[in-house]
């Protein structure tokens, strides 16, 4: 069976995980060990806000399986996706 899907939809969620991964990596730039974390108020702020953005990837990840009907994360089945979100 094929199964299409709206590529438009498919290329927002895709931009969305770029951003996210993108801001993950800006933010994370200047911890060095998990302690750095747990310095003050403004580094629990920035675990807070990085931790949000985790979660908008695994949610990205996961509308982006079910939009694509399961097909496109299938081929790829390298990627250990159940650490991502747990896909079924």
């Amino acid at each position: 069976m094929v199964f299409m899907f709206n590529v438009d939809l498919v290329k927002e969620v895709l931009s969305q995980l770029l951003k996210a991964t993108e801001t993950i990596q800006k933010r994370i730039k200047t911890i060095k060990c998990p302690d750095d974390f747990l310095n003050n108020e403004r580094s629990l702020e920035k675990l807070d806000a990085l931790c949000m953005q985790l979660i908008a990837v695994g949610e990205s990840i996961k509308n982006l399986d079910k939009i694509t009907h399961r097909t496109l994360l299938n081929k790829y089945p390298e990627f250990e996706w159940k650490k991502v979100y747990p896909v079924k």
